[in-house]
Formats: structure tokens, sequence, C-alpha cells
């Protein structure tokens, strides 16, 4: 077996998918990729059991065959050679020499038999989805799914696929996410719940992709193919909370604000803000909002004061500023709007501007108890 390939060109292949091997595995062949070799097309695959991604390359070459090489190894030799063609070729001792400009280089390899097979995606109901429109959805939503291993359904993002949009929703009790296009549908309905870590590795590779994803499921596996590349991922299983019963539909109180003055206001005083609960208040009445914080452990305590659109009630409502920051820093429009009826009830947090045609999307964000 034996094959000839750019440098660079397989250094940024293997960084994709070593974005999908853990430190530490259960299975030592799990440390390595999985070389698949047929003439000139070579298919290499990384896996931690849940998660399988593999791309095919083309190189040089008019062999066959399949070995693991350590990806450690491998990633750590390749980031150090500028761009060249290597000559890989599997001897007999149970090694595999790699050939440069300026040296040579023998690494152990196993055999690719040992490797685990990617599951099977059958009986899938399938969408396509331009890349793009699937890396926004992905990082719109990821930040406010939840890390609980009790509550394994709110770790992953919701899928809702329709004959008339699509939905993404993230959740971890204390705020919601919810991303909806309304120019993108399914050919049946379905809802599945997608783990983080295949999400993350989905969003790195297909930000401004052009190229359509052909997303392929069932009850407990999907696949995700595009370009050159597979990626087949366990499915979260569970039921996900009915999220539409937690979204206030009554709200009353409108403020719309200028986004970047309402964000670096909230950074600032949450500074101040008592180190456990992070709570801010904002306090609203005609076109001003009043942003506060004290600690009263320390002493410390701050006040801004911004000029805002409000109409509705005067009234004082409380958040945690980390999650009020993490949503207003994840929208990108000029203004935003939040809605609100009751200090105990959630604010709903929009963009007034910078969303595309048939995308829509809404965060809620609970709030905590102000104690006067």
């Amino acid at each position: 077996m034996k094959f000839i390939v750019s440098s660079t060109y397989l250094l940024k292949q293997l960084q994709v998918l070593g974005g999908v091997i853990n430190n530490s595995n259960t299975l030592p062949i799990l440390d390595n990729f999985l070389f698949e070799l047929s003439q000139s097309k070579l298919t290499i695959s990384a896996s931690d059991l849940e998660t399988t991604m593999s791309s095919t390359i083309d190189v040089e070459s008019d062999s066959e065959g399949s070995i693991a090489l350590p990806a450690r190894l491998l990633l750590d030799t390749l980031k150090t050679f500028p761009e060249q063609p290597l000559t890989f070729v599997v001897e007999d001792n149970s090694t595999v020499e790699i050939s440069s400009n300026h040296g040579k280089y023998a690494l152990a390899y196993a055999d690719g038999a040992e490797f685990p097979n990617a599951v099977t995606v059958e009986d899938a109901s399938k969408t396509t989805i331009m890349g793009d429109i699937l890396a926004t959805a992905i990082s719109k939503t990821i930040f406010a799914a939840g890390n609980d291993d009790l509550r394994p359904v709110m770790s992953g993002v919701f899928f809702q696929f329709s004959q008339d949009n699509l939905t993404f929703v993230a959740t971890d009790a204390h705020k919601l996410v919810k991303y909806t296009r309304a120019d993108v549908s399914a050919t049946e309905s379905a809802e599945f719940i997608m783990p983080k870590k295949p999400l993350t590795l989905l969003k790195g590779i297909l930000a401004g992709s052009d190229d359509d994803v052909l997303v392929e499921y069932n009850d407990s596996n999907a696949r995700f193919t595009f370009e050159n590349s597979v990626l087949i991922c366990r499915l979260i299983d569970g039921k996900y909370p009915n999220y539409e019963a937690v979204i206030p539909k009554e709200n009353p109180n409108k403020l719309v604000i200028d986004r970047t003055q309402f964000l670096n206001s909230v950074r600032r005083v949450s500074i101040f803000s008592n180190k456990t609960t992070h709570q801010i208040r904002l306090k609203i009445a005609g076109a001003e909002l009043n942003i506060s914080a004290e600690d009263i452990d320390y002493s410390n305590k701050a006040e801004e004061r911004l000029s805002c659109d409000y109409q509705g009630d005067d009234m004082q409502i409380g958040f945690n500023s980390r999650f009020l920051t993490e949503m207003i820093n994840n929208l990108n429009s000029d203004n935003v709007q939040l809605e609100m009826s009751l200090p105990n009830r959630a604010g709903i947090l929009t963009p007034i501007d910078g969303l595309d045609e048939g995308e829509h999307l809404t965060m809620l964000v609970m709030p905590v108890m102000l104690n006067n």
C-alpha cells in the first residue's frame, strides 16, 4: 500500500477529523485515524463510538488497503512540514514510512480491521439544507443548551423539521433559544435531539459554506453528508420538553434599545453584582432604563441610565447578568426588543433587524427574584 499526498492538504483534513477524537479513550484503537485506500481515493475516518466522521481526498496511488495510524503523532508531524508532497509506504514490519523532501519517518500502525465500523442509518428520512444556514442555526442555539448529565435531553439542540419550516431549539431551563427558518422545509415532519459535540464540529466546518448538506435521520442516528465528508452521530434518546408552553404569549411591556449600548452597560454593571447570583436589576419608567447591581457583602454597587423606547407599565425585573450578556452577545442586530409581562415571568429578547428573509429568532430568559 503506497500513496502520495500534499502535506498541507492532508493536515487540513486531519485537523477537522481530529476534533472527533477524545483525549482519553476506552478503546486504544480510537486514538487512531483510519486510512482506507482505494486507488486514487483515500478515505480517512475518526470515531469516539458516538460520533464518526470521514473525509475522502484525492491522492496519487494505484494500490488498496486499510490501516490505523496514531492521530496525535501524525498531526504533530504534519504541522511541522512546509507544503510538499509526502509519500506514505506501508512496510512489512508493521510500520508506515513517510518520505518528505528532506527525510524519512517511520511510525507503527494498527490493522484497519480493528477500527469500529460506522453505524448505518437505515430507513432514514432526508432533508437538504445549505451549509451556512445550518452553521448559523447551530451557533445561534448551541450556547443555550445545558450541561446537566441528569437531564441529557437538555444537553443537546432540538431539531424540529416540518413541511413549513425548520426549527432549532436549545434550553437549560434558565434560558431558551428558538431559531426558525421559514425559507427552508423538510419533505416530512420529524423531531430529534442532536448532541453538542457533532454540532460544534459541523458549526466549525460549515460556517460560510454554500454547499448543500444532506441530513438523514431515523430514531437513533443522524448522518450529515457534504462536499467530501460524512458525519454520523448517535442522537440523544428522550422526549424534549414542551418549550412552547414556557414562552409567554401576552407581553404588554415592550422595551426597544440599542443592542451595543445595552450589552456594554450590562457588562459594566454586572462587575459589581453578587458573585454567586450575578443579579442585575432593570428598572424601566417612561423612556429611561435604569440598570443597577449591588453586592451587599462587599458594599459594591453600580448604576447606569440609558434612554430607550418603552411602551408599558413602569416595572422592575431582575436577571442573571451572565445569561443576559450571553444572549445579547449572540444577536447581531443594531436594536433589540425585550418583552415582559410580570417581574416573575420570563422576558423575551428578539432582534429588531439584521435577520434574513424567513429567519426568526426568539430568546427567552428567566428572571431572578429581586430582594428589595
